[in-house]
């Protein structure tokens, strides 16, 4: 057995597991028992849990698990610690020494086993760890002459987490895109590349974009968490109505399902969902991307690559030669991939796909604007499904309050309504909301929205039928604000055009039912 670092051991508090000795060794503690229980890797050596019970100093329980669990285990025990970006990042060293970083800078394997490397590489692998244990979204590096700014995204708003000394940026900025695999001497032109990293044995992969600026490149990391590859519909946020009519959807053999909304609205997220439902194995699943999000195992995914010709058409033409059962395209931006989606649908494909409107009417006229025939567009369209992201409240601070006359009238609540209102504690790091939850609007193509899209109808009219007994994004938004998930600022946020058109009161719940 490999010698054993006793000193690694005893510098840390009793009942953990440093994380370098919990890989190395195959132990960790096990959370899901009442009683202190270590989880022991099959294949390591026994002789281990000797030294083990020295640093704990208490008797400890043992089971044995295979490696896909272990690595499980080890993930929620480290990946999402409080302590992940300290450990990753180590002593910063934010002063002169980022000067005379060494003309090689070795990659990391693990975010969190960098005790000796570089600062500049324990300063971006702490950001990287500190933002995805706090569910940060991307990560903007901004360069100005007062200094170097690092902002986060988190729940969709951005909040400043760092500032640095001017001089550091240029260290900075060319660490990371020896990361991605960049050309660190070329600094006039936008660059992007991917790094592809762990912690704590969770995957990350993270998207960098780098762009000339005036006072320096600017760098934006994008995170993508491999484990949202496997998300499923059923924990998006939808309610009953809108999951079924989704399924009932996908299930069809031919047709175009549009998902539309703004940037960052989650849209990609329900196309990788409702593609994992389709993903049995009995069907040929293949997708033209910008870029691939998540790679998604029994998929064929495609990437677009604008500098070679693989546009979104070229990509859909392709791929229609490859024997497809569903087809995902990124995104139809013009109006030949619109019109290649709606032959490939005529020709006995399902394809999924997004659009850039502001509601679920508004990707028909969309499609409409881009010279598909509406007879066309009215037999190939099966449904569409608009989205937004609120954020949540945090359930341990939030405040119930009487609303106020004009937000009353705003959402149509009675005069008084009981709403709640974000206050901010630890557990949400004083923002008073923890996570998003999605708003949803969606549109079945029965067949009166098909004869209305046939005669060419417009968008009030088809509203009208389509909306008739279902949720539109804002009576949807209203429904949370309701319920206490999230506040009416957030609501108007994101359905500000549909609060206008708010519907009779509503009656809302008092406090002790809400």
């Amino acid at each position: 057995m490999a010698e054993i670092d006793l000193l690694a051991l005893t510098s840390v508090a009793a009942a953990t597991i440093p994380y370098a000795f919990a890989r190395r060794f195959g132990v960790v503690l096990d959370p899901t028992h009442d009683h202190l229980t270590v989880a022991m890797r099959e294949g390591s050596d026994p002789k281990v849990l000797l030294e083990l019970r020295r640093h704990l100093a208490r008797a400890f329980d043992v089971t044995f698990v295979v490696a896909t669990e272990f690595d499980r285990l080890l993930s929620e025990a480290y990946a999402m610690d409080g302590q992940a970006a300290a450990m990753a990042a180590g002593t910063l060293g934010l002063g002169d020494e980022l000067d005379l970083l060494a003309d090689h800078l070795p990659t990391a394997d693990d975010l969190l086993d960098t005790a000796d490397d570089a600062p500049a590489i324990r300063l971006i692998n702490g950001i990287i760890a500190d933002a995805a244990r706090n569910g940060v979204s991307d990560i903007h590096i901004e360069p100005y002459e007062t200094g170097l700014v690092v902002r986060m995204r988190i729940d969709g708003v951005l909040r400043e987490t760092l500032r640095m000394p001017p001089h550091v940026a240029p260290v900075v900025v060319s660490r990371v895109k020896v990361m991605a695999r960049l050309d660190i001497a070329e600094r006039r032109v936008p660059q992007d590349g991917r790094i592809g990293l762990t912690l704590g044995g969770k995957l990350l992969d993270v998207r960098v974009s780098t762009l000339p600026s005036r006072a320096g490149e600017r760098v934006v990391l994008r995170i993508l968490d491999k484990e949202n590859a496997g998300i499923t519909l059923d924990v998006l946020g939808m309610t009953a109505a809108i999951n079924q009519l989704l399924k009932d959807a996908i299930t069809e053999p031919n047709g175009i399902i549009l998902v539309t909304g703004p940037t960052g609205s989650g849209k990609t997220t329900t196309l990788y969902a409702s593609m994992r439902l389709l993903n049995d194995g009995s069907r040929n699943i293949l997708t033209v991307e910008d870029p691939v999000e998540y790679a998604m195992e029994g998929v064929g995914q495609t990437q677009v690559n604008a500098k070679v010709g693989l546009t979104f058409a070229a990509g859909l033409r392709a791929i229609l030669r490859q024997d497809p059962d569903v087809v995902m395209v990124g995104e139809i931006r013009d109006r030949e991939t619109a019109e290649i989606a709606v032959q490939a649908s005529l020709t006995g494909h399902l394809v999924l796909s997004t659009v850039h409107t502001n509601d679920a009417v508004g990707a028909i006229t969309r499609m409409r604007d881009m010279k598909v025939e509406p007879f066309l567009l009215a037999s190939t369209l099966r449904a569409v499904i608009a989205q937004r992201l609120v954020r949540r409240l945090c359930e341990v601070c939030r405040r119930p309050v009487a609303a106020d006359a004009s937000v009353a009238a705003l959402l149509g609540f009675e005069p008084g309504a009981i709403v709640y209102q974000a206050v901010g504690c630890e557990q949400c790091q004083g923002t008073g909301y923890k996570g998003r939850v999605g708003v949803y609007e969606a549109i079945r193509i029965d067949e009166t929205v098909r004869r209305l899209i046939n005669d060419g109808g417009d968008e009030a009219l088809i509203a009208r039928h389509a909306f008739l007994h279902a949720p539109t994004l804002g009576s949807a938004a209203r429904q949370l604000v309701r319920d206490g998930v999230t506040t009416a600022e957030e609501a108007v946020r994101v359905s500000r055009r549909d609060m206008a058109d708010a519907e009779a009161p509503m009656v809302v719940p008092e406090v002790g039912d809400a």
